[in-house]
């Protein structure tokens, strides 16, 4: 089982940027897929929306429409760290952001990944 910690939120403008780092302890990280999803306040009860995802190969990943060009995924295996790079961060982004990983190729669906994180706020303050 993979223990993950995410970190790196924070309050930025309109604009601006942060680094979202994902953690991971208790076993190897590098044959996991990794997910980026967020959920906006006062949506608890809506699916977490997905946002970015990589697969233990560097090289492949994938984003939501929503963030292509803005949002960069990245992982250090030899960290055990996966990193969601934001830039031109948008007020409609506020969201708790969370991190999960899942045995196998990167998806976009929550309910395929089976280790969550207990996410990290960013607030983007217009």
């Amino acid at each position: 089982q993979v223990q993950l910690v995410e970190s790196g939120g924070g309050l930025v403008q309109a604009g601006g940027s942060l680094r979202l780092s994902c953690a991971a302890s208790g076993r190897t990280f590098s044959r996991f897929s990794v997910g980026w999803f967020r959920q906006a306040p006062g949506a608890p009860g809506k699916e977490r929306e997905f946002v970015a995802a990589i697969y233990w190969i560097g090289s492949v990943s994938t984003y939501a429409d929503s963030v292509k060009g803005r949002f960069t995924i990245s992982r250090d295996n030899a960290k055990n760290t996966v990193y969601l790079q934001m830039n031109s961060l948008k007020p409609e982004e506020t969201a708790v952001y969370y991190c999960a990983a899942k045995r196998g190729l990167v998806s976009g669906t929550p309910t395929d990944y089976d280790q969550w994180g207990q996410g990290t706020q960013v607030s983007v303050s217009s």
